[in-house]
């Protein structure tokens, strides 16, 4: 669950990165070892004293990485797996933006998974594979920083970066249905 200073898409963007950035500087137990550094790294995000790095060095780190499924390894059977999901029609740009359509919005993976994802966005796929767990946990660090790059433009686009998605306390599962409307 998001800290009580997530009001908005935006924030909460914002948020997983920091907690993303303290999983790579502090290991896997780094949200409960670490909340500091990520309260302090999300507000530096938020009041743009930091900054995320171009989504470019994910590209290079997916070109870079082994051919196999991000979501469960196999190395079988790959396709490119659209993150956001490529039917993601918010406006009349999106069936041409590069941020849905493009290599930054894509990874491997094998049939199976990328059937089973379809159109879910990536933390509803991952509570639906993992209901126990909290997916935060166990997303491979390339996948969720790509997603939550390329969401965030989506957002931006739409214009509902600084929406609280009606009020309601934010979870990552409003990142795709806020941005649908949905929410």
């Amino acid at each position: 669950m998001p800290d009580r200073e997530v009001q908005t898409i935006r924030d909460l963007i914002y948020y997983q990165y920091a907690k993303i950035i303290a999983k790579s500087a502090f290991g896997p137990d780094a949200k409960a070892k670490s909340y500091g550094f990520i309260k302090a790294t999300f507000r530096e995000l938020k009041n743009d004293e930091k900054k995320w790095s171009e989504i470019l060095r994910e590209d290079r780190q997916f070109v870079e990485m082994e051919k196999q499924c991000i979501y469960c390894g196999s190395t079988s059977g790959l396709s490119w797996e659209h993150i956001v999901p490529r039917s993601l029609h918010i406006n009349e740009r999106c069936p041409t933006c590069d941020r849905i359509q493009g290599i930054h919005n894509q990874i491997w993976a094998c049939r199976t998974c990328n059937s089973r994802k379809g159109t879910k966005g990536l933390y509803h796929f991952y509570d639906e594979l993992y209901p126990d767990e909290s997916t935060s946990d166990i997303i491979p660090e390339l996948l969720e920083k790509k997603y939550l790059k390329t969401i965030y433009y989506c957002h931006q686009c739409n214009g509902t970066l600084d929406s609280n998605c009606g009020g309601k306390k934010l979870s990552v599962l409003d990142l795709d249905l806020c941005v649908e409307g949905e929410a």
